[in-house]
């Protein structure tokens, strides 16, 4: 309806081009987990957009992984998928807004965000999350080549067993995480406040991003820890043939608004 997006757009909060960035302490991202476990209690329909889609994708990407050349490829793309989790979070985001807004919720409420006046500047910075991602891939595959590549393991076993005891696999492991490192802590700053950000307020992804950035620097610390609990409760998603993913993802996206609220004022 044409209506829709000028409702929305009156909704949504004007701010100035350099937004107060907080700083937290761990008791903020413990809060943050708390109330994200809530929001995702109290609508838990959500699965439908996020919680099952998602691992299935996981799942997909691994059988591909495990059926071929993408073989090496199958931790990175695992990694990876905190690099695109927070563009495919957006549409928790405006759950847990509506709700700390005391307005009515239900999953389809997750498609708001297509009426969005923000719906470009979110695109844009999804791409970049993307683009991050493929990059990550490809400094994987290098990272492979030049070390476990050489010797050129014939079977999923034999991958692993190379990777553990051979002084190449041990190179990939270390480079492999160095450079992963590397790639999380850009990942991290770019996106820990500017998605939800781009939805509560009136501003492109230049400045959300850049807030982003400020809001990690003032805070690397604790930033560094919510990282630590993302990667740790992926891992933990992950194991049980990804279902755990269902439970995993909507939480991390309702915390990830709850944490933005408490960082960006």
């Amino acid at each position: 309806m044409p209506h829709m997006p000028g409702r929305r757009l009156a909704d949504m909060v004007m701010v100035p081009t350099n937004p107060v960035v907080r700083r937290i302490r761990a008791r903020d991202l413990r809060d943050a987990l708390a109330l994200g476990w809530r929001d995702f209690l109290a609508s838990p329909t959500q699965l439908l957009f996020l919680g099952v889609i998602y691992p299935l994708v996981g799942l997909v990407a691994g059988r591909a992984a495990f059926g071929g050349d993408l073989l090496p490829l199958f931790y990175p793309l695992v990694a990876g998928l905190a690099f695109v989790g927070p563009l495919a979070a957006v549409g928790l985001y405006e759950l847990s807004r509506r709700r700390e807004r005391g307005q009515p919720v239900s999953w389809l409420n997750t498609l708001d965000v297509f009426r969005s006046p923000a719906i470009w500047s979110i695109a844009a910075m999804g791409l970049m999350m993307l683009t991050l991602f493929v990059l990550w891939l490809g400094a994987a595959q290098i990272v492979y080549d030049r070390t476990l590549g050489t010797l050129h393991p014939a079977s999923a076993g034999d991958f692993v067993r190379l990777m553990l005891e051979t002084p190449e696999g041990w190179r990939m492991i270390l480079l492999g995480n160095l450079v992963g490192l590397a790639f999380a802590i850009v990942a991290l700053a770019l996106s820990v406040v500017s998605f939800p950000m781009m939805l509560d307020r009136q501003v492109d992804w230049i400045i959300a991003t850049q807030t982003s950035i400020r809001a990690v620097m003032a805070n690397p610390l604790m930033m560094m820890l919510w990282g630590a609990i993302v990667g740790a409760a992926l891992v933990v998603g992950c194991l049980p043939a990804f279902v755990g993913l269902a439970v995993v993802m909507p939480v991390l996206g309702h915390a990830t608004w709850h944490l933005y609220r408490r960082t960006v004022g």
